[in-house]
């Protein structure tokens, strides 16, 4: 009688757990035909996977379709792994995190140097003059982007576009600034004495086995990478975004990846198996603008009537578009990686959430 009720148990668990599936795949389906979503989407519930399916094109002149297998340009969820590339020196006594910058790189010349913490850059407090400061849509189309537009090594984007004049007293004002990540990756660089890639690879990659995901580079031909596109509003049209060296955005933002990888990455990250809690604890701390280390953190998030922890982190350049959503107490982790700029991810996964977390 035992074995029987068992059996049973699990047939009805597969029941209600197919139910809500195919719930939730007919909103998705319908709100990305609906809003011209291309790119793929994975939702994992308790480190399983619940729903994957892509959308759309993979490359619009062409009519490739993006499959569960493509490779998207990750913009800044590059910078949750720069922030746990730091996070594990700090958890290695390698790092003191309220140390100065010129403590790990004595080179920099920037007057941030002795007036900056690592916690911080990472915190986006440093009160640096930001390195797109008057950089917009508008003037990238009249005078170009040379922070992005033109060749340059992380030394030259460290010395150029990261060691600019103090605007505010450090750690009193947030502001969204590539240029201080880009300094955590130098001296990432500084403290190991390997390239960010190796570091990252090392580190991250190879123990996660995160076999399609990596660093855009320009002479790089990347195997079933998606092209970008984005919706031009003075044209009101779709348009292949603006040529850039992606590379530049470096330890900010120049990452690629599959959903499936990035699922990877996120089952590590909230089981504690490559930041311990205490650090953990540390990274999903909100500061200002409820930004922690390297992700915002949203405390009393409301889902469905009830209130949820939530970490995120969105992605954002162009046509590409990346966002990785976490409710902590519910352990479901949204993933939606898309390669055109035609649906805010923020109201996306927010919508996604109602529809998974019950």
């Amino acid at each position: 009688m035992k074995q029987i009720t068992l059996v049973f148990l699990s047939i009805f668990i597969s029941f209600v757990a197919s139910a809500q599936h195919s719930g939730v795949d007919t909103f998705i389906s319908n709100f990305s035909k609906k809003n011209n979503f291309n790119g793929t989407i994975l939702i994992r519930q308790n480190s399983r996977e619940v729903y994957k399916k892509s959308f759309g094109l993979a490359n619009i002149p062409f009519k490739v379709p993006n499959t569960t297998d493509t490779k998207y340009k990750v913009a800044s969820i590059t910078k949750a792994f720069t922030s746990v590339l730091i996070l594990q020196m700090y958890q290695e006594g390698r790092l003191d995190l309220d140390k100065t910058i010129i403590t790990y790189l004595p080179e920099y010349k920037g007057p941030a140097g002795d007036k900056v913490t690592i916690r911080q850059l990472l915190n986006m407090t440093s009160g640096m003059r930001n390195m797109d400061m008057g950089l917009t849509f508008e003037s990238a189309l009249q005078r170009g982007a040379p922070q992005y537009q033109l060749p340059h090594t992380s030394d030259e984007m460290l010395a150029k576009y990261s060691s600019d004049s103090l605007l505010n007293q450090p750690g009193t004002q947030w502001d969204y600034n590539n240029a201080e990540y880009i300094i955590l990756g130098k001296i990432i660089e500084k403290i190991t004495g390997k390239t960010y890639e190796q570091t990252l690879t090392e580190k991250i990659l190879q123990p996660l086995q995160m076999d399609n995901t990596g660093l855009l580079k320009l002479e790089k031909i990347i195997e079933k990478l998606a092209d970008t596109y984005f919706y031009r509003d003075d044209l009101k049209m779709m348009s292949n975004d603006l040529p850039v060296y992606f590379c530049n955005w470096y330890a900010a933002g120049a990452m690629y990846s599959t959903v499936d990888d990035i699922g990877k990455f996120a089952d590590a990250l909230f089981a504690e198996k490559i930041l311990k809690q205490p650090v953990l604890k540390q990274m999903f701390t909100p500061a200002l603008n409820e930004y922690g280390l390297g992700v915002w953190v949203y405390k009393d998030y409301n889902i469905n009537g009830k209130m949820y922890t939530i970490v995120k982190r969105p992605g954002s350049i162009m046509g590409a578009q990346a966002m990785l959503f976490h409710v902590l107490e519910n352990n479901s982790t949204i993933i939606i990686l898309s390669n055109t700029g035609t649906v805010s991810l923020d109201d996306f996964a927010a919508v996604i959430a109602k529809q998974v977390v019950k």
